[in-house]
């Protein structure tokens, strides 16, 4: 009896010890995470204070020359390219940006590429211009930096020698380089080209896919075939490739119809009149070569009496033309047999000869031409340059590269650091 007694007081009292310690427990962590804190203040402020210049306000975040890197690259030539198209649409748009740069730096993996955009020392007009620029996807982010006068006038210096490395005249000529030594610059213009085309900048539902590296270099190989086998400008050969659909191999005017006399084999039919049939006659692939020109160059290759042979397998059109199920790279074959058809017959001008690949051998379309023109310089531009940079024996003349920055990064508002 006095057993039992003395164990009920022993668990009473373990019991009351343990609700104390459980109430202790849940008031301190209460007041741990409801008492207000000291924080402590920044050494520096982030950003530094609002400033009255002139009639308007501005918030520096520089203590030097502000700009902000919006690109970097492993390749000299896809750096460069990316560099004066960027250069280029801020120009054509009447920016009033102070200047792109194009600088290169050491890294531990080797050469980095990386682009540059000065700005003014104000995030009120500084954020909003680089969000408006990787909003239409001419960037991919950006990181605000500063710099001091000197290196600002280091890194101008560097930017210049690849405007000068890129601009001067080159000793061998594009109709001299062999394919092998084009080969990989020409796979790296595809594929720039095929970015930056609108429909791809725009990111709709329906713009195709740029050029992967692999699907550019193959390709970059068909054209070079092709323009060597039926001997043809290769620059101007480029010029076509762009204009019509920047390399892509995507389908075209699809509402394109045409009446004929009669249907023909894979004819998609839309409408059939008393003597006439409407058949749809849409854009195929890279070269947007339209049905019935398909046709007509298919007559052009069964009479041709070249040695096909001569052409990688993949390239050599069939005998029986199917109009639903054409290889992309047997169209780079038809494309280049119609250029050189057109170049015959317009005794080599390739002003005509091009015009007319777009707008008819009645009616060649001088607009078309003169943007064929346009690719084409540039596309000779590149290539010759490309190749003379790539060259071990010309390394000397390549822009040197600078160590890595040491400026400091600036946080960007509304991001995290990574």
């Amino acid at each position: 009896m006095l057993g039992r007694r003395s164990f009920r007081r022993l668990l009473r009292h373990s019991l009351c010890l343990t609700a104390g310690l459980l109430a202790f427990a849940a008031c301190a962590y209460t007041d741990y995470r409801l008492w207000p804190l000291d924080l402590p203040a920044p050494r520096k402020p982030v950003l530094s204070r609002p400033q009255i210049q002139g009639d308007r306000l501005v918030l520096p975040f520089a203590t030097g020359v502000a700009s902000a890197r919006v690109a970097t690259f492993h390749d000299q030539l896809e750096a460069f390219l990316h560099f004066e198209y960027l250069r280029g649409r801020e120009a054509q748009e009447g920016s009033d940006s102070p200047g792109i740069l194009l600088i290169a730096v050491d890294t531990s993996t080797g050469p980095s590429y990386e682009i540059f955009m000065v700005s003014d020392n104000d995030l009120l007009t500084a954020v909003p211009h680089l969000a408006q620029l990787e909003g239409r996807n001419l960037i991919a982010g950006y990181d605000l930096i500063s710099w001091t006068q000197k290196d600002f006038a280091y890194y101008q210096q560097q930017s210049h020698m690849f405007d000068v490395a890129y601009g001067v005249p080159t000793e061998q000529k594009l109709e001299s380089l062999n394919s092998f030594r084009l080969l990989p610059a020409l796979a790296r213009f595809l594929v720039f080209k095929s970015q930056t085309d609108n429909r791809v900048l725009a990111r709709s539902d329906a713009a195709p896919r740029p050029l992967t590296r692999e699907q550019a270099t193959q390709l970059a190989a068909d054209i070079l075939d092709v323009a060597q086998f039926y001997s043809l400008p290769l620059d101007y050969f480029l010029g076509v490739g762009a204009m019509e659909n920047d390399y892509m191999d995507v389908d075209g005017d699809l509402t394109h119809v045409v009446w004929k006399k009669r249907a023909q084999r894979d004819d998609i039919v839309l409408r059939r009149g008393r003597k006439r049939v409407m058949v749809s006659d849409y854009a195929i692939g890279t070269w947007q070569i339209t049905r019935e020109t398909l046709r007509a160059a298919h007559q052009l290759y069964l009479k041709d009496q070249r040695d096909y042979r001569l052409l990688p397998a993949r390239l050599r059109p069939p005998r029986e033309l199917s109009l639903n199920s054409v290889d992309d790279a047997v169209l780079t074959t038809y494309a280049g047999l119609l250029l050189r058809g057109l170049l015959d017959h317009f005794g080599g001008d390739v002003e005509k000869a091009t015009g007319a690949y777009n707008g008819g051998v009645k009616t060649p379309n001088p607009a078309y031409a003169a943007g064929v023109k346009t690719v084409a310089e540039y596309a000779r531009r590149v290539l010759e340059h490309a190749t003379a940079l790539d060259d071990p024996a010309r390394n000397a003349k390549s822009p040197d590269t600078a160590p890595a920055s040491t400026a400091p990064r600036q946080k960007q508002p509304g991001r995290l650091d990574d």
